[in-house]
Parts: structure tokens; sequence; C-alpha cells
């Protein structure tokens, strides 16, 4: 009786695990009650007579493994049952579960014996603090020439996620003017593909992004491949407008520009923005543009902007300037918003400290560089109405 008490000891009793793996963790989670069977059922089955615990469930070695090491052939004597199966256990493989605390099996075990399980639990564990979105798939590019900024999140997120708490400012927090932007902020700098960011590149051989609109826009023959003909085209234009490197990719910021000076002459030409008889700020998210028209006069811009990414979309429709704010910065992102015009939620016009040309766009709002969102500041009064069209396009 005592050695069979012994061998019971032997036994983890009660959850096969320390600290349970928290609800939704995955597959490994679905699988544990499968793995760990009652620690009690375990111990009844190594105390009772060998003929109990016949090898339903192990592989054909395992039952040669035990014929080699008993020396009956017949049934095992009462009371010797409990040595003989010890015995066994320390020298050979189980083929049915186990304790957490023995060596790695070939089939599945407990979730907190495996890797993934820790990873499952670190997943669902709460984050300590805010953590700024991903800032999405880059397209594969990269600035063609080191800008020398802020990590990308830090200049990619600065939104207000959420609807802000509205106050009045004081006349004295008004008077107080947004910090100017960097002098390279916003240098007119191209995403271009890794290879050709590397030097050396005087016209690439990559197709961009934005090759079939570049193609059209400059008269060439439409097929969205690069080729030494639009090349040579694309650089000319690059050249005349500043825009670095002048290597005759066509990327985000290429085409962008082609958009704003289309549009200089008459960015309402084809009456997408509604003309009223009061001010109305239009916001055309299919060429990422945005003016200020009072009946039919254009009072501000175009100007260029970055609009919500997928996911994040700046919302389409008529809004309304709701509250104004010139030195907003945002409360979950800590980020700052200098201009900002709340218009729907906490999607509003601001200014940001960093390129706007990026291939993904912002957590919503609409993003201006520092001096045109000055301008619109002036512009804009409270209660003026916003309509926003189109969507954007990621690279």
């Amino acid at each position: 009786m005592a050695v069979v008490l012994a061998a019971a000891a032997l036994l983890p009793v009660g959850s096969a695990s320390a600290d349970p793996v928290p609800p939704g963790s995955g597959p490994q989670a679905e699988l544990a009650p499968q793995d760990s069977e009652p620690q009690a059922e375990l111990a009844r089955q190594d105390s009772e007579p060998q003929a109990e615990l016949a090898p339903q469930d192990s592989e054909p070695q395992a039952e040669l493994a035990r014929q080699d090491s008993e020396p009956q052939a017949g049934p095992v004597p009462p009371g010797s049952g409990p040595q003989a199966e010890l015995a066994r256990q320390d020298s050979e493989p189980q083929a049915g579960p186990v304790s957490p605390d023995s060596e790695p099996q070939a089939g599945p075990v407990s979730p907190d014996s495996e890797p993934q399980a820790e990873l499952a639990r670190q997943d669902s564990e709460p984050q300590a603090g805010p953590v700024p979105p991903d800032s999405g798939p880059q397209a594969g590019l990269v600035p063609g020439i080191p800008l020398g900024l802020p990590p990308l999140w830090q200049t990619d997120t600065p939104d207000q996620a959420l609807a802000p708490e509205v106050y009045t400012p004081s006349a004295e927090e008004d008077a107080v003017e947004p910090e100017d932007a960097p002098q390279e902020a916003y240098d007119s700098v191209e995403y271009v593909d890794p290879i050709d960011a590397l030097g050396g590149v005087k016209c690439s051989e990559e197709t961009g992004p934005r090759q079939r609109q570049v193609e059209q826009w400059l008269k060439l023959p439409v097929d969205g491949e690069q080729s030494a003909a639009d090349c040579r085209a694309i650089r000319a234009f690059q050249k005349k407008h500043g825009i670095k490197p002048a290597i005759g990719f066509a990327g985000p910021l290429t085409w962008s520009t082609m958009q704003l000076v289309t549009a200089r002459k008459n960015p309402n030409a084809d009456k997408k923005c509604p003309v009223r008889a009061y001010r109305v700020a239009c916001v055309d998210l299919d060429r990422q543009l945005t003016w200020v028209q009072d009946g039919k006069k254009v009072v501000f811009g175009p100007a260029p902007i970055r609009s919500g990414r997928k996911g994040y979309g700046t919302r389409t429709g008529w809004h309304a300037v709701y509250w104004r704010h010139k030195n907003h910065v945002s409360t979950l992102y800590k980020s700052r918003m200098p201009y900002a015009q709340f218009f729907s939620g906490g999607q509003a016009f601001h200014g940001v400290y960093g390129n706007i040309f990026s291939p993904v766009g912002s957590m919503g709002c609409v993003n201006m560089r520092l001096a045109e969102a000055r301008r619109l500041w002036r512009v804009l009064k409270q209660n003026d109405r916003v309509y926003v069209w189109g969507h954007r396009q990621e690279a």
C-alpha cells in the first residue's frame, strides 16, 4: 500500500497549468481540453492491476517493450503491478497524455508547455498605453533622399481619433501661434523604389505606382510599364517642378504635383463640389486636393492634402466646422495638430510637421502643409460647411 501511495504522489493533481490561458488565445486554447485529461484518472490507472492497463492507445513498439520488461507471460501477480508500471514509465516514452513537466511529445501537449501559448497570452494582454497604429503598407517605397525627420509614425499619425473635448480657448491661448515647421519638412522629395534610393541612378528603370496616370498626363503611350522614353519625360517634369531625385520615377509626389497643376485654373471644373450661396470647403479625395469656394468664386486653394488611409477613411458627405483649436494636441498620440478645424467627430483640417505625400494616408484627418493650414484657418469660420467626396488611392 505504501508503494501505491508513493507512485500516486508522483503524479500532478488538478490543472496541468498554473496560469490558465486567457479565452480566445487562438488554436492552442482549442486544443487544451483534448490534450490534458483529469489527473485523478491517470492516478487511478497507475494504481489498478495491469489487466486494466492494457495498451489500447499505445503504439506497437510500446507493447513489445512491455513484453520484454515483464518476466511473466501471464497475468502480473497482485501487488507487483505499480512497481512494474513505474519501471516501464521510466524506460518508455508515453503514448498518451503526460505531465507538463515531461519531455516534449510528438503529439499535442498542454498549451502552457508550447511557445505559441505564451505568445497567445502576450497578445491577449492589454497594452500599457496607446500604441500608434501601424503606418500601413508602404508599397515598398522609401524617400529618394534621406529626410532627416522624426520616425514616420511621429508625423504619420498626428490625428485625434476620437471627438475632442470642446471648450472655448482663452484669448491668451489663441494669441500663441503654432511653431513653424523645420525647413526641410516640406522638401519636394519623391518616394522611390529602394533600389533607386541607393543613389547613382540617372534614369529609373522601375515602374512607379502612378505609372499609368503619369503616362496619360504626359500624353505618352499608356501601358503601365516604365520605358526609356517615359523616364526622360517624367524626369523633365520633375526638374521643372523641383522634385528630387529627378530620376523619372512615377511616384506619389510626381502625380500629386500634376493633379495640382491641372486644378489651379479651376479646381471645380468637373462640378463635383456643390455651389452654394455660402462658403463651402471642398475636399476631393480622388485628387487629394482641397479648396474653399464662396458661390462660384474660389477663395482658397487648391492645396494638396493627405486624407485617411484604408480603414481610417475621411468621412464623405456634408459636414460643418464645429470647433477650431489653433494649438490642438492629440489626446491619443500627444502629437501636435496645429490650426485644427474639426468637422466630423475627431476628423479635422490641420497642419503636419512632415511630408504629406507619403504612400499611405492619415488616420482620418485632412493633413496639410503648415503654411496652407494657416491660410485655411484665416478663411474658414465656425459653422462653415464642408463637403467631402471620392476615394483615396493607396500607393
